[in-house]
């Protein structure tokens, strides 16, 4: 499976960004796809899942309100809607895919294909 992150960009605060993840190859063993974030000199943190249904695991209370998941599985698409954002969401965003992990999960262990990241950076 190939992933391909897209949609990253330069935003002020308050601003809005939406990014994409295509799926390409093999996309019918992903069973849940997520995204995750790594700021600089920072783990890499989980943002959202969604699982092949469309069952949303819980967000993350930072983002909780701001960030929303959705899939277009006719287009083996993923997509991140990011509302309201602010100069702590800097970092690479990195859209990731699971074989295995059917309800999505939080671990970045449990995702076994991973896209190249997008650059997300919002001015204060």
């Amino acid at each position: 499976v190939q992933l391909q992150a897209s949609g990253g960009g330069l935003v002020q605060a308050g601003g809005s960004l939406r990014l994409s993840c295509a799926a390409s190859g093999r996309t019918f063993s992903l069973v849940a796809m997520a995204w995750f974030r790594q700021a600089p000199q920072k783990e890499r943190e989980f943002v959202a899942a969604i699982s092949q249904s469309g069952s949303i695991l819980p967000y993350v209370d930072s983002m909780r309100g701001r960030f929303t998941i959705s899939r277009d599985n006719a287009k083996n698409t993923v997509y991140l809607q990011m509302n309201n954002l602010k100069p702590e969401d800097t970092a690479i965003y990195y859209c990731a895919g699971s074989s295995r992990s059917k309800g999505g999960s939080r671990w970045s262990e449990d995702y076994d294909s991973w896209g190249q990241g997008t650059q997300v950076t919002v001015s204060s």
